[in-house]
């Protein structure tokens, strides 16, 4: 039987339960509209602390997971999985509940609706009845939600949460948010009744409410041991996220809601809280990863698609959302910025098999690639991410699509080639990523359409195909590079590699692999029932709808993946692009080559067979 207050009663809505904000929004607009002289706006403040709470909790949120800031002072060194997402998905469930008892109080207290900006005796009536009333009822109600009965049907719940963040501060059932409605309504009422209440008052204390749990549970460490040093008194004044991380670990110690004197008093303070403070405030909780696969952003838009800005937004595959739009002025000034003064950057992580795996991204964006003033700088960039990779002790380092781009560094051999005494192992991927498309191809096909034909890719498919005695109508105007790449085939097998220059010569063919942006025009000569199989970056949209498309090359990750929180551009959970998952592969095989340069066509099926191996499935 379920517990009584144990669940939300609008967890079934998704998306509609903000529609209950109606009566409140209503309430505004009629008042605006009907109201007139002295219009009643104590609806208008409650909706505008929603939003403002809100706010604090996704700021504390991104800032969280602003790894390239925080790592060095994260507590736990876990990472956010897709499971505590989604669990945590409707952690804002309390502020229409809080909304409504705010709702309440003023609609029966007409004193609440006229109260003066600003009074400063407030504040200090206040922080008494906090410290006198609020901090002990807090520690001994939170106690007894550790014990028995109350611990299992409600607060095991917001304990189940293995990596605390901000929204884990948000996460819990209506009976324990009843219960923080009383801990923080006591010292606003008071003062209210008081005579000393104000508008201020009511703004500052909430927030500053909010924001101390959000911080407690960012799992950062923001407060300096220094400051406790030359102030000792004040470690029992004020929790740090340490104090309270050893509370969600232990869950038998460490009960203040924010001040530790009621833990002293109480005596259930942990031992270890200050010597864990002082090792974490300075900076050591490091590890170096195995692993790094090296992106880069796609566009503007994309540039939204991280852990940092929302982190619900990045847990899906990436797509059009239009109240995102809003933010596209500001996301597009940060791209300017980035472009000025950013240097590559941690965005997330995961660990498969013990092993450490960190995704880093070069501030540049997909139109920047092509433009020929930028490509020293970009060069410069990945240089820089691959010899810090290298002190490190990072043992392999894979590019992205355009990272390891054939007229930008010649598919990573400029750096090799620079650097002849590299540790980290540079990999682009492309022969798994050859591997993936191949073998997506039906056994019986007899003859394919290729485009992007002489590229790297492109040769590769095409000899290899060749060599499994498959016509491939290879689409290039330069008979030079096509007799290059025919030559390289076995003498028996070359016939199988035809020159055209036209898309037309494809019309009766109905397996196209593109590896060259194709428009509608040129699709349109593709037969009915036409798949295509892609490598283009980026991918061509499906004009054709008598035709099928395939997406970029990618590959699922191994069931026993941990940590992993965040979708790499448009694939689904748990896959990603073959170039990365190729990296993958050569940690796991312990190769000590570097792969850069020409694909080696003899090792594509190594390679697959490889993947296979260590759990890697494709899509």
């Amino acid at each position: 039987m379920v517990a009584l207050l144990s669940s939300w009663p609008w967890n079934s809505l998704g998306v509609y339960k903000y529609l209950l904000y109606g009566p409140l929004i209503a309430k505004v607009m009629y008042s605006s509209a009907w109201e007139q002289g002295q219009p009643d706006r104590w609806c208008l403040h409650v909706l505008i602390l929603c939003v403002l709470r809100g706010q604090v909790h996704q700021l504390w949120c991104s800032f969280g997971n602003m790894l390239f800031l925080t790592r060095r002072r994260r507590v736990l060194g876990d990472g956010v999985d897709f499971k505590q997402i989604d669990k945590e998905w409707d952690w804002d469930n309390f502020l229409i509940l809080q909304s409504f008892i705010g709702a309440l109080a003023c609609h029966s207290f007409s004193s609440i609706r006229n109260l003066p900006r600003w009074d400063p005796r407030g504040a200090l009536v206040a922080l008494l009845l906090h410290v006198g009333v609020s901090e002990p009822l807090f520690y001994w109600v939170h106690r007894a939600f550790h014990r028995g009965y109350l611990f299992a049907r409600y607060h095991s719940l917001h304990h189940s949460i293995p990596v605390p963040q901000s929204f884990t501060a948000g996460f819990a059932t209506p009976l324990e948010h009843l219960f923080l409605c009383v801990v923080m309504g006591a010292p606003l009422l008071g003062a209210c009744f008081l005579g000393t209440g104000s508008a201020g008052l009511v703004y500052g204390y909430v927030l500053l409410f909010d924001f101390l749990r959000c911080m407690g549970h960012s799992n950062v460490e923001v407060l300096p041991h220094g400051l406790f040093q030359a102030l000792p008194f004040l470690r029992y004044l004020i929790y740090t996220p340490t104090y309270h991380s050893l509370h969600h670990t232990e869950k038998n110690s460490n009960f203040c809601l924010f001040m530790p004197f009621f833990d002293v008093l109480g005596g259930s303070i942990n031992d270890k809280s200050w010597e864990l403070h002082k090792e974490i405030s300075l900076g050591k909780n490091d590890e170096v990863p195995d692993f790094v696969f090296l992106a880069h952003v796609v566009d503007v838009f994309s540039s939204m698609h991280v852990p940092f800005v929302f982190r619900t937004f990045g847990s899906m595959p990436l797509s059009t959302k239009p109240y995102l739009l809003v933010l596209w002025p500001g996301a597009f000034m940060v791209m300017l910025m980035m472009w000025a003064w950013s240097k590559t950057f941690l965005i997330s992580f995961y660990k498969l098999r013990g092993r450490l795996h960190q995704m880093w991204a070069v501030p540049r964006y997909g139109f920047q690639y092509f433009l020929p003033f930028a490509k020293d700088g970009i060069n410069e960039q990945i240089e820089l991410a691959i010899l810090r990779a290298d002190k490190m002790g990072v043992k392999v380092l894979s590019l992205a699509a355009l990272n390891k781009n054939e007229a930008l560094n010649g598919g990573g051999t400029l750096f090799v080639s620079k650097h002849p005494d590299l540790k980290v192992r540079i990999v682009h991927g492309n022969t798994l990523t050859a591997a993936v498309i191949l073998n997506e191809i039906p056994k019986d096909v007899e003859e394919v359409f290729l485009t992007g034909a002489t590229s790297k890719l492109g040769r590769a498919i095409a000899l290899y195909l060749c060599q499994k005695k498959i016509r491939v109508l290879m689409l290039t105007l330069s008979a030079e590079r096509f007799q290059k790449i025919q030559k390289e085939a076995p003498p028996e097998c070359q016939h199988y590699l035809v020159q055209v220059t036209k898309y037309q010569a494809a019309q009766n063919c109905k397996t196209w692999i593109v590896g060259k942006w194709s428009s509608p025009r040129e699709q349109r000569w593709a037969p009915p029932g036409t798949h295509f199989h892609q490598f283009v970056v980026p991918p061509i949209i499906g004009f054709r709808r008598d035709c099928t498309y395939g997406k970029l090359a990618a590959m699922r990750l191994p069931q026993d993946v941990q940590a992993l929180g965040s979708c790499e551009y448009t694939l689904e959970r748990g896959v990603v692009h073959a170039c990365h998952a190729g990296g993958v592969v050569h940690l796991l095989e312990g190769w000590t080559h570097h792969e850069v340069g020409a694909i080696d066509v003899d090792r594509i099926d190594v390679v697959w067979r490889a993947a296979l191996k260590h759990g890697l499935t494709p899509v």
